[in-house]
């Protein structure tokens, strides 16, 4: 017996995105809610979401976006809960918002905005709320137990919305697979998503001079292709279009890139024909001049254009077109935005986030093996898979 512990309905540790939405649709249903944090406010990462910008969702919500053990696992709570019921909860607060590029929405007021509405609908459904609670052992027996820092709590379900290892800054811990590693459930091999390259030094050294420098490009590798804006740092890089292709990377795999997408470098040399234009100043009418000048790095850069031979207009091709490199590997947690893998899919009914070898626990969120692309999708993985799980625990 636990005579100290005191009786909730649902436990949920963990005070994100997932976490905080499945209290309010709980709470909302009559039941009596515990949401536990170990921050000293709730939704921290949220706050930086976006550079504090809040991309909140994307209009183009489908599975293709995510990656998953199971590609078709993130289907059922999509569906019930989706972009369009994001917005109607904004709205309802008078949040605005606005459309950019590949149906990215943002958040007018910013995350702060979006916390403090959330903060309410919590406190409007009576939800009891304790931040600045470390987690100790959780146990079943007839209930949940779990043990925190201002007295335990016991209840017949547990919501596990602890995250992922990203964002250590903010006490990310792997709290979440070691309970479900208790309750006997599989955790897929984690690692950074969503982060930067980390370049051998021969490759930094090959692009010495380039940090900060930024182009449009197009990525590929693992059969995935990205195109989006990358930056040149002074260890590898980064930059959407990086961050993006980084999910699918493998150690000892090659990332192809085109700093030309769209573009051809033979037909332009043969459709613009300067008189007086070095191959120099030609290719500054495309790439950022540092870059340029790089490139034409062992070729005969004050030449016309029109005077390259055969094998320098293939060099300057692949150069441009087709560089090829071979990351030493990724940047830490402490640079990803989000974390891939985690607790197996293969063990929750997609339609209720329940695990199946064991009744009233239930994991949410980013803890889950499921990844979403750079955009939107990852928030509206948590207001989505935080919705369902609500709804039933």
């Amino acid at each position: 017996m636990h005579p100290a512990a005191v009786v909730y309905d649902v436990i949920i540790l963990g005070a994100g995105p997932s976490g905080l939405m499945c209290a309010i649709q709980a709470a909302r249903r009559g039941r009596r809610i515990l949401l536990l944090d170990h921050s000293r406010r709730p939704a921290g990462k949220l706050r930086l979401s976006g550079g504090g910008r809040c991309n909140f969702t994307n209009r183009l919500m489908g599975p293709e976006h995510f990656i998953s053990g199971n590609p078709h696992f993130c289907v059922s709570a999509l569906s019930r809960y989706g972009p369009d019921d994001v917005i109607s909860l904004f709205d309802s607060h008078g949040i605005g918002y606005r459309e950019e590029a590949d149906g990215r929405l943002f958040c007018t007021g910013g995350a702060a905005r979006v916390c403090a509405m959330l903060e309410e609908e919590c406190r409007r459904a009576g939800v009891t709320v304790r931040t600045g609670e470390r987690v100790g052992n959780v146990e079943r027996t007839d209930m949940f137990t779990v043990a925190a820092t201002r007295g335990s709590a016991r209840a017949p379900a547990l919501v596990v919305a602890t995250g992922g290892l990203s964002y250590p800054s903010l006490g990310a811990t792997d709290l979440g697979y070691r309970i479900a590693r208790r309750f006997g459930m599989e955790v897929t091999a984690t690692a950074p998503g969503l982060v930067p390259f980390i370049l051998s030094n021969a490759d930094c050294a090959a692009i010495g001079g380039l940090s900060g420098v930024g182009v449009e490009a197009a990525v590929r590798c693992g059969g995935m292709l990205f195109t989006g804006g990358m930056l040149f740092t002074h260890h590898g890089l980064s930059g959407p279009a990086i961050l993006q292709i980084s999910s699918y990377w493998r150690p000892g795999e090659s990332v192809v890139i085109d700093l030309l997408p769209g573009m051809n470098i033979p037909g332009l040399i043969t459709r613009h024909r300067p008189p007086a234009s070095s191959l120099r100043a030609f290719l500054s009418r495309f790439l950022p001049r540092r870059l340029a000048t790089r490139i034409c790095a062992g070729l005969p850069g004050e030449r016309r254009p029109s005077q390259l031979t055969t094998g320098e207009i293939k060099l300057l091709v692949k150069r441009i077109h087709r560089w090829m490199v071979m990351p030493e590997g990724v940047a830490g947690y402490d640079k990803a935005e989000v974390t891939r893998g985690g607790v197996s899919s293969a063990g929750l009914n997609s339609r209720t986030m329940e695990a199946r070898p064991v009744p009233g626990l239930y994991f949410i969120g980013e803890v889950v093996d499921v990844t979403g692309h750079l955009g939107g999708y990852n928030l509206q993985w948590a207001w989505s898979s935080g919705c369902v799980a609500g709804l039933y625990a």
